[in-house]
């Protein structure tokens, strides 16, 4: 359901698909092909999470609040975070094999 809805998700499976055909032509060790798992698994794991705590704020409040934000905030940050090391993990593992 997240995937068919949430765009943020779509561009993340759409990324982890990408990340796996790279992994495959570029015959990855078991271990990078772990590391690039448990990565891609948080990352959308936390979309999931994020998705969820939105769903769950609107369906509370259709008011604005502070808190109501800072919790959308939060876990949208908490998303942010995971992608941006995602992405560091991604060159650190590929670029040596690019250049």
């Amino acid at each position: 359901m997240a995937v068919k809805e949430e765009t943020h998700m779509k561009i993340h499976v759409i990324a982890a698909c990408v990340v796996m055909i790279l992994a495959f032509l570029f015959h990855l060790s078991a271990q990078e092909w772990l590391i690039l798992l448990v990565v891609i698994a948080l990352v959308i794991s936390l979309e999931m999470i994020n998705t969820a705590i939105e769903r769950a704020v609107d369906l509370v409040t259709k008011e604005f609040h502070p808190l109501a934000k800072a919790a959308k905030d939060i876990a949208a940050g908490a998303v942010l975070i995971a992608a941006v090391v995602a992405v560091i993990v991604g060159v650190i593992i590929f670029l040596p094999r690019i250049i």
